[in-house]
């Protein structure tokens, strides 16, 4: 368009393409543009093939294909494995419609799709999707409004076993050698069991016997002497929580208390869930424990560091799974 601007102001050709620093054809091809179709004739269009054309497979079948990819695992439709590649979708497209693609052709139609290569997030085969949608859609907001009539508090728990063995992450080492980490050969353990909430608020407890009713009851009695106002505890349905020892300790303090149980097979819905991976995660970084106690001493200063720190424990219910807690 500056171009032609000059053009029209009565400047040559030669000073027009010296002052923009093209060629002569050029000058001359937008000004015959101009001069045939004006403004809307020098406005660039895309070149080559449009979205869509000479594509292998039509509408239909793409849409069916990205549909089976979305719905189904490769082993329900007689391919081998539980997760797709682009090989598997290739695989797919030629079971079904006789063709073969390159893995480059096959990613090209997976990204036109709106699909990403992810990690998958895993789910039990027992766990009930009836149960589920009845605890998002009418148990939890049941809670949750009981909770705010009594003047209470809702809390997500659960517990968590950490070993003195266990290895995370990655780091960085010499190419072609594997990186080789130094720990103590005495393997020895230390369990945990925290509780948050919304507001940022964490209660834990750290022990080195193994989880069983007595436990439970004894973090039930330092869970409630934090508290004026009644507590709604939500965890799973491990068997401690359902002993008769605990539900003799629910009775005996009415007003403290009150446990609701999770659907079974569904840890995803616990924001305590990351508490524990946070912990699992931060640990083995800059664990130098040498003996159970350590352990355990290193376990409570993770607790202890995330008290201090609402915030992050606020960011726990921010997960995808666990968004429906502040809604």
């Amino acid at each position: 368009m500056r171009a032609v601007a000059a053009m029209a102001a009565g400047r040559d050709r030669e000073d027009v393409a010296a002052m923009f620093q093209v060629s002569l054809k050029a000058v001359d091809g937008w000004w015959a543009k101009w001069l045939e179709g004006g403004r809307q004739a020098l406005v660039c269009r895309p070149r080559g093939r449009r979205p869509g054309e000479h594509q292998v497979l039509d509408e239909a079948e793409q849409q069916a294909i990205r549909q089976a990819v979305l719905d189904h695992c490769p082993c329900d439709l007689g391919l081998s494995g539980q997760l797709w590649t682009r090989a598997g979708v290739g695989d797919l497209i030629a079971k079904l419609y006789r063709v073969r693609l390159t893995e480059q052709g096959v990613g090209k139609y997976l990204r036109r799709w709106g699909l990403s290569f992810q990690r998958p997030d895993k789910r039990a085969v027992e766990q009930s999707p009836q149960a589920v949608r009845v605890w998002l859609e009418e148990t939890w907001p049941a809670i949750r409004a009981k909770a705010r009539a009594e003047g209470g508090e809702v809390l997500f728990a659960d517990q968590v076993g950490i070993r003195s063995d266990q290895v995370t992450g990655r780091t960085w080492g010499e190419k072609g050698r594997t990186p080789i980490v130094r720990r103590s050969g005495n393997r020895f353990s230390v369990n945990a069991m925290s509780a948050i909430s919304t507001k940022g608020r964490m209660h834990f407890m750290v022990f080195t016997e193994s989880f069983d009713a007595g436990v439970m009851c004894r973090f039930l009695d330092r869970l409630a002497g934090h508290f004026t106002h009644k507590v709604h505890l939500v965890l799973d349905g491990h068997s401690a929580h359902r002993s008769r020892k605990v539900r003799d300790w629910l009775a005996a303090h009415p007003d403290r208390i009150e446990l609701h149980f999770l659907p079974s097979y569904s840890p995803e819905l616990n924001p305590d869930e990351l508490v524990n991976a946070d912990l699992k995660r931060s640990l083995p970084h800059h664990s130098r424990a040498r003996g159970q106690a350590q352990l355990a001493a290193e376990t409570r200063r993770f607790f202890h560091r995330r008290q201090r720190q609402p915030h992050i424990i606020r960011g726990y219910f921010g997960g995808p799974h666990v968004r429906y807690t502040l809604e």
